[in-house]
C-alpha cells in the first residue's frame, strides 16, 4: 500500500504538465483567442462549450458544470481515481510518484502503520469483553454479540496510555494516526480515551483507520481518526466492505446512513446493504464508491431542515454520476428518529418498504425547487424553469435527464422546443454562481472580493505587489480570508498558476468556493487587469478602514479610548483622505 502523495510532488507536477497536451490527446481542441474550445465529452451539444485555459492550467465545462485541472479531467474522462491520474500524469512526465514518509523517489511501504492498525483492533476487541460499562451500553443500544463480532467493534479505555504502552516504538502507529506525541515531552498519547470502537476498513478489508464513540460527556460525542496516508474521510465509507462481503453478487442497492450505529444495527436486522459517510458532507470519491458497487444509492437523511439541506449537497454531488442506468433516491426519517430507532421500532420488512418508497431524484429535485416559486403565475413558472436549468446542465445526455426537462416542460408549460432553447448556449454566470435553495443574499462587498479574486487567478504574479496583507486579512469582510491566503500562496510560490493553488485547495470549502468563482466566465480588459485589480484592493482596505473606525467609534460610546486608539483614529483619518491607499 503506497502512502499520502506529497503536495509538493502535486504542485511540481501540475508545472510540468500542459493541459492543452493532455486533453487535446483526447480531444478536438480549436483555438478560440487566449483558449482553446471543444464539443464537451461530458454532455451531447451541438456548439463547443468546453474550453481549455492555457494560463491557467484547467478547463471549464459550461455545458456539464464541471472544471478543474489535468488531474481531474484524467480522473472525469477515463474515470480514473486520484492516484491514478496523477501517476498517469507522472508517467507522461517521466517522473517516479514518491510518498510521503519515504526517501526521494521510493514509496513509502505502510505495512507497518497497517500492523498496527491490525493490533490496535485486537486490543480494543480484547478491551471489549472485560469493561462491563461498554457491554452494558452496547446492549442497552440493542447490539448482539454477534454484530459487534461481525463488525470488530471494541473499546478504547480511559487511560492516557493503554494503547500506547503496547508499542514499544510507536513510529507506526503514530503514522496510523493511533498515537499522538506532545512536542515539550516528547511522549506519546491515545487517540481514543473512554470510547466505543467501530474499525474503519478499505476495500480490501483491512482496518484503515477507527472511529470512537464516547462513553463520557465528552463534547466530541463520535470522534474519527485523523487524516493519514491511509485514510481520507472524504474517500471512504464504514461498512463497505462488510456490505460487499455480504452478497456474492452485484447488490441491489446501498443505503447510504449517518451513522456507525445505524449501520450495524440495521445489518443486526438482517439490512446488510448499508454504509455511512464520516461525519463529512457526500463527495464525489463516495459516490464514485457506491456506485461501482451498487447501481442504485438510497440516501437516508432526517427529516428536518438540517437533513433536507444536507440531502440536497448530496444531489448536487450526484448529479453529473446519474447515467447509464445509475440510479439515486432520497429516504426521509420521520422526526426524532434516525435508522438505529426506527428498525427496531417498526422492524426490517416495514424498513425495506420505506426504503422502496424513497423520493426519486427527480422528484427531490424538482420538489425542492418548486417549493421556491408560485407554480400559478407566469413569473413563477418562468422562475422555476430559470432555477432548473443548472442542475440540469450538470447532467449528463441520456433518459434521466429527458425526462427532468420533459416533467419540468409540464410544471413550467414550456413545450420541448422552448426548453431545448433554454437548455443549450453557455451557461450564463449568474446562473454558474447560483447557490442551493434557501440560501442566503450576498453580503456587501463579496461582490469587490470576488472580483479581486478573479482578476488575481488571471495574474497570479500581482499577488507579489498586495500590500497591507494582515490588516486587510483582518478585517473580516466575507471571502477575505480566501483571497488573503490565495495572495499568500501566490507570493509563497510566484510561478504557479490558477490550477496548481486549485489542486492545494481540492476537497476543501475553500477549493470549492474557488471552484464556483473559477467556473463564472470573467469579462476582461488585458490592458486594465492589474489597473482593476489595484482599483479593488484600494477599494477593499478603504472598507476594512471604515470598519475599524466605526469600531472605534462604537467604543468611544461606553469608554473613553486609549492614546494609541487614538492615534490610530487619527492615522485611519489621514489614510482615507489619501488618493489611493495601496
Amino acid at each position: 500500500m503506497a502512502g499520502r502523495i506529497p503536495d509538493v510532488f502535486i504542485q511540481d507536477l501540475l508545472s510540468r504538465t500542459d493541459i492543452v497536451e493532455v486533453i487535446g490527446s483526447r480531444l478536438e481542441l480549436k483555438r478560440a483567442g487566449r483558449e482553446y474550445k471543444a464539443l464537451s465529452p461530458f454532455s451531447n451539444e451541438k456548439s463547443p462549450s468546453f474550453f481549455v485555459s492555457p494560463a491557467k492550467q484547467m478547463f471549464f465545462d459550461f455545458s456539464s458544470g464541471r472544471n478543474g485541472t489535468a488531474i481531474s479531467f484524467l480522473m472525469e474522462f477515463d474515470r480514473l481515481s486520484f492516484v491514478e491520474a496523477v501517476e498517469e500524469l507522472a508517467k507522461r512526465a517521466g517522473l517516479t510518484v514518491p510518498r510521503e514518509g519515504g526517501r526521494g523517489g521510493e514509496q513509502l511501504v505502510l505495512e507497518g502503520p497497517l500492523d498496527a492498525l491490525a493490533a490496535a483492533e485486537r486490543f480494543f476487541r480484547t478491551q471489549l469483553r472485560t469493561h462491563q460499562p461498554a457491554i452494558d451500553y452496547l446492549k442497552k443500544r440493542g447490539l448482539s454479540g454477534d454484530t459487534a463480532k461481525l463488525y470488530g467493534i471494541g473499546y478504547a479505555p480511559d487511560s492516557w496510555d493503554a494503547l500506547a504502552q503496547h508499542f514499544p516504538d510507536p513510529t507506526h502507529a503514530l503514522t496510523a494516526g493511533l498515537l499522538k506525541k506532545k512536542e515539550e515531552t516528547g511522549r506519546v498519547f491515545d487517540v481514543f480515551r473512554n470510547r466505543i470502537m467501530f474499525p474503519i476498513r478499505d476495500t480490501r478489508g483491512r482496518v484503515i483507520a477507527f472511529g470512537g464513540r464516547t462513553l463520557a460527556n465528552d463534547p466530541a460525542k463520535y470522534l474519527n481518526s485523523p487524516e493519514t496516508p491511509l485514510f481520507h474521510k472524504g474517500r471512504n465509507l464504514f461498512g463497505l466492505y462488510e456490505a460487499k462481503q455480504s452478497s456474492k453478487s452485484e447488490l441491489p442497492f446501498l443505503l447510504v446512513v449517518e451513522g456507525y450505529m445505524d449501520v450495524v444495527m440495521l445489518a443486526q436486522h438482517g439490512i446488510r446493504n448499508v454504509v455511512a459517510t464520516l461525519g463529512t458532507a457526500t463527495t464525489r470519491e463516495h459516490l464514485a464508491l457506491l456506485f461501482k458497487s451498487a447501481a442504485r444509492v438510497v440516501f437516508c437523511f432526517d427529516g428536518d431542515r438540517a437533513g433536507r439541506s444536507a440531502a440536497w449537497r448530496a444531489l448536487e454531488q450526484a448529479l453529473p454520476e446519474v447515467y447509464e442506468g445509475r440510479e439515486c433516491r432520497f429516504m426521509f426519517l420521520p422526526e426524532g428518529h434516525d435508522p438505529d430507532t426506527l428498525v427496531q421500532e417498526i422492524g426490517a420488512d416495514e424498513f425495506r418498504s420505506r426504503v422502496d418508497q424513497a423520493m426519486t431524484l427527480s422528484d427531490f429535485l424538482l420538489g425542492e425547487l418548486a417549493k421556491q416559486v408560485n407554480l400559478g403565475t407566469i413569473d413563477g413558472r418562468a422562475r422555476l424553469a430559470g432555477l432548473a436549468r443548472p442542475h440540469l446542465e450538470r447532467m449528463r445526455e441520456g433518459p434521466l435527464r429527458a425526462l427532468i426537462a420533459n416533467e419540468l416542460g409540464r410544471l413550467t408549460r414550456l413545450n420541448g422546443e422552448q426548453l431545448e432553447a433554454m437548455l443549450s448556449g453557455r451557461q450564463r454566470p449568474e446562473d454558474a454562481a447560483r447557490p442551493a435553495p434557501q440560501s442566503r443574499p450576498e453580503m456587501p462587498g463579496a461582490r469587490s472580493i470576488k472580483r479581486a479574486l478573479q482578476l488575481l487567478l488571471e495574474r497570479p504574479e500581482m499577488a507579489q505587489k498586495v500590500e497591507h496583507v494582515e490588516q486587510l486579512a483582518a478585517s473580516g469582510q466575507p471571502g477575505m480570508d480566501i483571497l488573503m491566503e490565495a495572495v499568500e500562496f501566490f507570493r509563497e510560490h510566484p510561478h504557479c498558476h490558477a490550477g496548481q493553488l486549485l489542486e492545494q485547495w481540492r476537497d476543501t470549502p475553500k477549493g470549492a468556493a474557488l471552484n464556483r468563482i473559477l467556473g463564472i466566465e470573467a469579462e476582461l480588459d488585458e490592458a486594465a487587469v492589474e489597473h482593476e485589480f489595484a482599483d479593488a484592493m484600494d477599494l477593499l482596505r478603504r472598507r476594512a478602514l471604515r470598519d475599524r473606525m466605526q469600531a472605534l467609534a462604537d467604543a468611544s460610546r461606553s469608554r473613553t479610548l486609549t492614546s494609541s486608539e487614538t492615534a490610530e483614529w487619527l492615522q485611519i483619518e489621514h489614510q482615507l483622505s489619501g488618493a489611493r491607499l495601496v
